[in-house]
């Protein structure tokens, strides 16, 4: 297991590598749909997202004596992204994104070139993650966006994700595709 502390420099960055699992130790900020969206279309995040990490996740955050507290906190499937992340990565300089399910060819090469990765966090295992967020230090656009889609300023201890996007061009992601793809070559081909 890699523990990943902030801050979190290109250097700690290109040298994790697909299939590397990690605890990252730090600050994370939530983004879905309506973030990636917003920021694509030209305006500024209200926080510095420089060496940051974006972690694609509607949080369920209640208010406990006076105080942000999230209950749950598990992936949302980061394919909806794919549009607009290797240009939020780029302009902003993030140094990695969370999700489940993996990016597409634009991200990889996205990763590739500006020095991010991506991280996969476990799905259905919302609670277990949400044990490794210390505080909830900031909300932005809760009112504009609502509370899943709103930017949460997390910092979390030990949150367990594993490598599956590089900073080298290496996807997990797109080896098991092009596996897959073979492997169905071969079974069809049988049946002939």
């Amino acid at each position: 297991m890699i523990q990943l502390s902030a801050p979190f420099t290109e250097d700690k960055i290109r040298a994790l590598k697909v299939g590397d699992m990690v605890e990252l130790d730090g600050i994370v900020f939530t983004a879905r749909d309506a973030v990636h969206k917003w920021l694509h279309e030209g305006n500024e995040p209200p926080v510095s997202l420089k060496d940051g990490i974006i972690y694609h996740c509607g949080p369920v955050v209640l208010k406990k004596k006076g105080k942000w507290v999230v209950t749950a906190a598990g992936p949302t499937t980061s394919i909806r992204e794919e549009p607009y992340q290797a240009g939020i990565i780029e302009k902003f300089g993030i140094r990695a994104v969370i999700g489940k399910g993996g990016m597409g060819e634009k991200t990889r090469l996205g990763c590739q070139k500006s020095g991010c990765v991506y991280l996969h966090a476990v799905g259905g295992a919302a609670q277990v993650l949400a044990e490794a967020i210390e505080e909830v230090e900031n909300v932005y656009g809760l009112e504009q966006f609502g509370s899943p889609e709103a930017i949460w300023q997390l910092r979390v201890k030990k949150f367990p994700v594993v490598v599956t996007i590089d900073a080298h061009g290496n996807s997990l992601h797109k080896d098991i595709e092009e596996s897959s793809k073979q492997r169905l070559v071969e079974v069809l081909g049988q049946g002939k």
